[in-house]
């Protein structure tokens, strides 16, 4: 087995390394279930039949007829079937002295939610949900009175985000929400899936970091208001990826971790889920991530985009630090999401019609 990285390591970094680099060298010495996945991906990436088949995918996801549409909110009610019963996500314990509570970011089309209301017969819903309009996908959540749906961009929730005053010059000075949440608001189970969407209509300027807005914006939201105890079920991508392994390792500071990926919908691809349980939302971590994650997402709105490089470099020194510590637990959580990818991409037909 391969020895952990020596300290001096750490310390003395070349210039030429990345914490990009070192986390998936760190994991391709321990792991062989990524070592298989990434060699797939090689063989991939050097195959015009793989862009070919996800940009099928794409066009599908992008332009869906009425048939589509209505087989992508079954799908996702059958994963959130199968994410419930992995790892108990939408268990809330009923509370004799108020109605327990969900919140929702980017709600469309509604699966996750319908199934979470399913297991949770008591509870009623806060959804927030990009109106078709701007490019959202259609709700085919049934309406009930348990459920309150908000048509909006979440990412311009400012004043939730802490931000009451807009700079004049900003390009979408009047485009921002008023206060959707109040600081009293509290929910025993958050769905951050939210992803951004290619039809999306937003202006050009917020392109490079949109992903970054969106991100926070669930998580800053979700975790502030979340009932202390209570679960968040966050849309993470590429496990390796050292942003989503800085969330992942935060979380691990104040909550129970499980890393969920659907064994039949999505499995090529690198997306999965984390569930974070038991989370001590008014812990000294949970404060200190929140407060990392507006200054994020205010540098992405309203910084230079000079500012925002330069905190995330900092923020890779800080991964760097770190991987030593959290490594092994990352390894721990993520070979059953890896084995996954890997045992679906060597079952894809640009992989397996290789010669």
């Amino acid at each position: 087995m391969t020895e952990p990285l020596a300290s001096s390591q750490l310390d003395q970094p070349s210039a030429e390394e990345s914490i990009q680099g070192l986390i998936t060298q760190y994991l391709l010495e321990r792991v062989s279930e990524f070592r298989e996945l990434t060699d797939l991906r090689r063989k991939g990436w050097d195959n015009p039949k793989g862009d070919a088949f996800f940009k099928k995918q794409r066009q599908n996801a992008d332009k869906p007829d009425k048939k589509t549409s209505e087989w992508f909110f079954r799908m996702m009610k059958q994963i959130a079937e199968e994410l419930h019963t992995t790892t108990g996500a939408f268990s809330i314990n009923p509370s004799c002295d108020r109605q327990p509570r969900i919140l929702d970011f980017c709600m469309a089309p509604g699966g996750y939610l319908h199934t979470a209301l399913q297991k949770a017969p008591g509870a009623e819903a806060l959804a927030f949900s990009l109106p078709v309009s701007h490019g959202g996908h259609e709700v085919y959540l049934r309406q009930t009175q348990r459920v309150e749906c908000r048509l909006l961009d979440v990412t311009m929730l400012a004043a939730d985000m802490g931000t009451d005053t807009i700079p004049a010059s900003h390009p979408e000075v009047d485009g921002f929400i008023e206060r959707q949440l109040q600081p009293t608001d509290r929910f025993d189970l958050v769905l951050c899936d939210g992803q951004v969407l290619r039809t999306h209509i937003r202006p050009e300027y917020r392109e490079s970091q949109e992903a970054v807005r969106l991100h926070t914006t669930q998580l800053v939201l979700g975790l502030e208001h979340l009932q202390p105890l209570g679960t968040m079920v966050v849309l993470l991508h590429k496990l390796e990826a050292y942003r989503t392994v800085a969330v992942i390792r935060r979380f691990c500071k104040f909550s129970n971790v499980k890393l969920f990926k659907p064994s039949k919908f999505h499995c090529t691809r690198s997306s999965f889920y984390m569930v974070a349980t038991h989370v001590q939302s008014q812990h000294d971590n949970a404060i200190q991530a929140i407060t990392e994650w507006k200054k994020m997402w205010n540098m992405t709105t309203f910084g230079k985009k000079e500012d925002y490089l330069c905190h995330a470099e900092n923020a890779k020194k800080e991964e760097y630090l770190e991987l030593e510590n959290f490594g092994p637990e990352l390894v721990r959580l993520g070979r059953n999401i890896w084995r996954i990818q890997r045992d679906a991409l060597a079952q894809a037909p640009f992989i397996r019609n290789i010669h």
